[in-house]
């Protein structure tokens, strides 16, 4: 709080025409390179006053010499020539000075940086152990300010990416982290470290760090931040004391959390948790947050009497709390003056600090004296009242000092009475206004300087009536509602009516909304309400206005409706699948509440649901009910909702969040399966319990088998919750064999039922025994029935069929015409292949011609059409033609005529709509379809 400060010397700032110094761009810190002597550093200072403020400058608070050529002002920013460090470094401050007043600017820090390069001696080589962790050290050498760290592999510049998150590079010590380490992670990694300045950036890495990854041996252990696993685990993040905040995003789930815009709603408890199917681990860490100062009130510019007070308040927020001072013209402000005198005008500052940063908050204070004049705020001309009400009368002119003021109507001087007050600031009222009133009225006003004056006329008007007030009415919700208001007035003035609910005005004017003005005379202001709503209950009150006077008159509105939301719901008794809801009576909204339903929420549904209750229904008087159906060891949130014969109401505010009682699992877990593996194992797999089926944490599963018809069962515990699959392993187990298998599931409070019986097999072992009575069989030139290779090519690159199930036969296509091949046959199943059968020999048949027929002519006979085509002549190398095949197609219908050898003519019918067939003919024998004739045939005799 300031009350007064002694002087400014030398020129006067004159009111109305002058301003004090107000900053438009202020110097910022600035990071220079140490031992960059050719630069320039520039510090920037702007301030907008009238008339123009001049400039000078402070380093650690002592003049700087800007006659020194290191230094030169350009307008009002400081430059630096060759900074160096020891003899610039420091904190600078601008002043910006007019007649007005001094302002001082915030600190600019100027520092110097600076990165060494890393020892040249070599760095020690590291081994690690496949699948354990390890990290690398940085060990960054002497800088300022912080540097920001990668690493590259083996050469310049082949960085470090992202791997599956095995790797984590520290930003605040540089470290590297390797969670599970891998054969090709061998390599040499260099430490690569970077600095930023304001004009220039400088880099610089490491000797080698050789690291060594070795076969899985005796493990090495390395415990940082990061996780270390195998399998590389998955990370996320928590808030432990509240919930995450979202602004976190998709770092919620890796291994650096990032949260943006700090606030101190962000403060607290935070978790790490790395997990993997092996099980999971976690770090916590606090964060606290802290602030620069921020203003939450600051100080105006202010123009005051002579010889008054001025009370100044500034109030800053930060953490930690800022210290408050105050400077007056750029100076220290330690004395306080009671009495404002004219050398107390000036700029003032008001300094808020803590140790993140400084603020300024900046305002002008004049200080002045002045004879009394109406000229800006004269008493108003003409001043209407009604009679029969009051009328105020206002003398404010502008004097300093504050002036002596009276009124005098006529010649006669007005003092207080029981009709007439004159208050000491200069307000005349008069109370039951009469004819008589009417007249000339004058302020005079004085103080040692001179006096003025200034008149008014009060004209007196008929009063304001209220001659139809509204009534009191009752709808329900969603019906519309006509409040009247009539009134009478002096008929030389407009008349206006407002309408308030519960005191607050109404909008009358917007077409969408629930209030609308009724169209009428000018003395009629009745109010339209259009659908009801139970928030526009309440008291309406219609007001009469002139420019003079105003009269009002009310009315009570109740709307019926739902019932409003239930109030204070508090959970008790939680058992495992019950839990007993309390709550108190909402208001019925003048219609009694007939009943309740009960909603509730879980994890595991999207939205709120109807919830079972015992009983079933739950009347409209009742306070209590139990919720039954739960499930145990699950969270739930409930609501409670009224209803009555218009409706149901909102819904109560949510309960606190309960977690129901745990129990012993109530069904088994499904999937039941397995099979498969390697020698001497059963592999047993089932589906993973979802989580409303645990019933409570130390939850598992209990597996049962035993080799079919023996009586013994063995039982084995797996105690993790989220597997879903068991390998036992036994030399004594025979392959292929069948076992029965049962599974249950179990957590703190017992054991469930078991599941059905599913038989399952051991592992199975490769055939011991070869195929017998291998026939192979040629088809076509192209195709045979089954293994193969062709002579003179060794057997190991023979190509392979497989066959489904016990097949005894398989077709091999693609084959080469006239070939001889090898063919052998193995069985095999999911544990290998068994020996090869007796190798036997087959040779595919000669191709056929690859000519179609020629000389293609039809000739038609009425309804039919005679084709004929010349024999196909086959070569020595091709198979024999044994005869010819025609495809008949017409509209997407086809039909096929196989003839003989012998026969190279066909009759076929033509299509009764005039229309055309096509045909493709085309020879046949031992090796196969030879290439086809196509030819399209109308009514019409032709060839082709």
């Amino acid at each position: 709080m300031v009350t007064g400060i002694t002087g400014i010397r030398g020129d006067v700032c004159i009111t109305g025409h002058d301003s004090g110094p107000v900053f438009e761009e202020q110097p910022s810190s600035v990071v220079y390179p140490e031992g960059l002597s050719e630069g320039k550093v520039t510090l920037n200072c702007q301030a907008r006053a009238s008339p123009a403020a001049t400039y000078s400058w402070r380093v650690n608070g002592t003049d700087v010499p800007v006659g020194d050529p290191r230094y030169t002002l350009v307008a009002g920013n400081l430059v630096i020539s060759g900074p160096q460090f020891g003899r610039d470094g420091g904190s600078y401050q601008c002043l910006a000075i007019n007649r007005c007043g001094t302002i001082l600017s915030r600190a600019a820090n100027l520092k110097f940086g600076y990165l060494h390069d890393f020892p040249g001696e070599g760095r020690s080589p590291q081994t690690a152990y496949e699948g354990a962790g390890a990290f690398l050290a940085c060990q960054p050498p002497a800088h300022y300010p912080v540097l920001s760290y990668r690493w590259f592999v083996s050469e310049f510049p082949s960085f470090m990416k992202p791997d599956g998150g095995r790797w984590f590079v520290s930003q605040v010590t540089g470290n590297l982290y390797l969670a599970k380490a891998e054969p090709n992670d061998t390599a040499s990694y260099f430490c690569f470290t970077t600095i930023n300045m304001d004009i220039s950036t400088k880099s610089t890495f490491s000797k080698a760090n050789q690291l060594t990854v070795q076969p899985d041996g005796t493990g090495l252990s390395v415990c940082v931040f990061v996780h270390v696993a195998d399998p590389v685990p998955k990370l996320r993040w928590r808030k432990v004391d509240g919930l995450l905040p979202s602004k976190a995003g998709a770092s919620a789930e890796g291994p650096i959390l990032t949260l943006p815009e700090m606030t101190f709603h962000e403060e607290g408890v935070y978790e790490c948790e790395a997990y993997n199917s092996e099980g999971r681990d976690t770090q916590q860490g606090r964060i606290t947050v802290q602030a620069q100062p921020e203003w939450l009130q600051v100080m105006s510019d202010s123009e005051v009497e002579i010889s008054s007070e001025l009370h100044w308040t500034c109030v800053a927020a930060g953490k930690p709390r800022p210290s408050i001072r105050w400077l007056r013209n750029g100076q220290p402000l330690s004395t306080q003056v009671i009495n404002l005198a004219l050398e107390d005008s000036g700029m003032y500052q008001c300094v808020a600090e803590n140790k993140h940063g400084t603020i300024y908050s900046n305002a002008e204070l004049r200080v002045q004296v002045q004879v009394p004049d109406f000229r800006s705020n004269p008493v108003r001309r003409l001043v209407p009242a009604a009679r029969g009400g009051q009328v105020m009368m206002e003398c404010r002119p502008r004097a300093a000092p504050k002036p002596t003021l009276f009124w005098s109507r006529g010649t006669e001087l007005l003092t207080n009475s029981s009709r007439v007050t004159v208050t000491p600031d200069g307000m005349l009222r008069i109370h039951n206004i009469s004819r008589a009133d009417e007249g000339k009225y004058t302020c005079f006003a004085e103080n040692y300087l001179g006096k003025a004056n200034s008149t008014g006329h009060l004209s007196v008007r008929d009063a304001t009536k209220i001659t139809l007030a509204p009534s009191n009415a009752d709808i329900n919700q969603g019906e519309n509602v006509t409040l009247q208001c009539h009134a009478s007035h002096d008929p030389t003035m407009d008349l206006t009516f407002t309408w308030a609910l519960n005191g607050a005005l109404l909008d009358l004017e917007d077409p969408g909304g629930p209030y609308h003005r009724v169209e009428g005379k000018e003395t009629v202001g009745d109010l339209l309400i259009v659908s009801g709503h139970l928030s526009q209950a309440g008291t309406y009150s219609c007001t009469a206005q002139t420019v003079v006077d105003s009269a009002s008159a009310s009315a009570k509105l109740v709307v019926r409706g739902p019932p409003g939301p239930p109030g204070g719901l508090v959970v008790k008794n939680v058992a495992a699948t019950s839990v007993e809801l309390r709550w108190s009576r909402g208001y019925d909204n003048h219609s009694p509440i007939g009943k309740y339903v009960i909603m509730g929420h879980s994890p595991l549904s999207p939205g709120w649901k109807r919830m079972r209750t015992d009983p079933s229904n739950i009347e409209g008087n009742a306070e209590s009910i139990r919720v039954v159906g739960l499930l145990p060891w699950m969270d739930y949130e409930f609501q409670v909702i009224a209803s009555n014969i218009l409706g149901s109401g909102e819904p109560s505010m949510s309960s606190h969040t309960i977690r129901t009682q745990q129990a012993a699992p109530t069904v088994a877990p499904s999937g039941l399966g397995g099979g498969g593996g390697d020698r001497n194992e059963l592999i047993i797999t089932w589906t993973p319990m979802a989580r409303e089926y645990q019933n409570g944490d130390g939850f598992g599963y209990i597996l049962a088998f035993r080799k079919q018809n023996s009586p013994t069962w063995v039982v084995e515990r797996v105690s993790n919750v989220e597997s879903s699959r068991y390998v036992y392993s036994n030399q004594s187990l025979s392959p292929y064999c069948l076992f029965e298998v049962k599974i249950k599931a179990y957590n703190r409070k017992g054991e469930g039922p078991f599941s059905q019986i599913a038989v399952v097999h051991s592992a199975e072992e490769e055939p011991t025994v070869a195929p017998s009575r291998i026939n192979a069989t040629a088809l076509t030139a192209f195709e045979m029935q089954i293994r193969y290779w062709r002579q003179h090519e060794r057997e190991a690159s023979a190509d392979r069929v497989r066959t489904a199930g016990l097949e005894t036969t398989a077709r091999v296509v693609g084959l080469r015409p006239s070939t001889r091949y090898h063919v052998t046959v193995m069985a095999y199943n999911s544990a290998g292949t068994g020996p090869a059968s007796p190798r036997t020999t087959v040779t595919t048949r000669r191709p056929p011609p690859n000519r179609p027929p020629g000389n293609v002519s039809w000739k038609t006979d009425g309804s039919w059409v005679t084709v004929r085509w010349d024999h196909v002549k086959t070569l020595d190398n091709e198979s024999a033609v044994l005869g010819y095949k025609v495809l008949y197609k017409h509209e997407g219908q086809s039909a096929l005529k196989v003839l003989d050898k012998g026969k190279t003519s066909v009759t076929l019918p033509l299509p009764k709509d005039n229309g055309y067939v096509v045909l493709e003919i085309r020879s046949w024998g031992e090796g196969g379809d030879g290439a086809a004739q196509e030819t399209i045939v109308s009514r019409d005799s032709g060839e082709t």
